[in-house]
């Protein structure tokens, strides 16, 4: 059997845990489920309001024409507003509704709870160490983000 190098199975760990996350989330959801990028992008709206596309779309790593294609999409929904810059008028300025707000807090909450009870029930030395690998994950992500743009 071949080993797996730490590298390569923290990878496939992280997109497994996230996918899994989602697939549990969306079982008992009353409205249609949202893609990844969509709740993402409701996310980072919610958190900061009055943000422009070109923002979003550098802080979420997406092309601004596919947070244009998801911001039509959530407005659509209802989930998204969006508003001429008064400074320029050209760009556009994204708002979650009440309705975004209510369903990324609803979100958040089910997350949550999942995550602590599947934390609570490893083993005191596995969640120690969970715990300890925290500051570690975070400077992947930091660096994940700090690595120049590919063209």
């Amino acid at each position: 059997m071949a080993t797996t190098e730490p590298a390569d199975e923290l990878s496939t760990l992280l997109v497994a845990i996230q996918r899994l996350v989602r697939r549990r989330l969306r079982h008992g959801l009353e409205q249609p489920p949202l893609r990844g990028a969509q709740v993402e992008l409701l996310r980072l709206v919610a958190d900061r309001p009055g943000l422009r596309v070109s923002e979003a779309a550098g802080e979420l790593c997406l092309a601004g024409n596919s947070v244009s294609t998801l911001v039509n999409q959530l407005a659509a929904q209802g989930l998204l507003r969006r508003e001429a810059d008064p400074a320029d008028r050209r760009a556009a300025l994204l708002y979650a509704t009440d309705a975004a707000v209510e369903r990324i807090g609803t979100w958040r909450r089910r997350r949550l709870e999942l995550m602590e009870d599947l934390v609570r029930a490893l083993p005191g030395q596995e969640r120690q160490a969970l715990a300890q690998a925290l500051p570690a994950l975070r400077s992947l992500a930091q660096g994940l983000r700090d690595l120049p743009e590919e063209e």
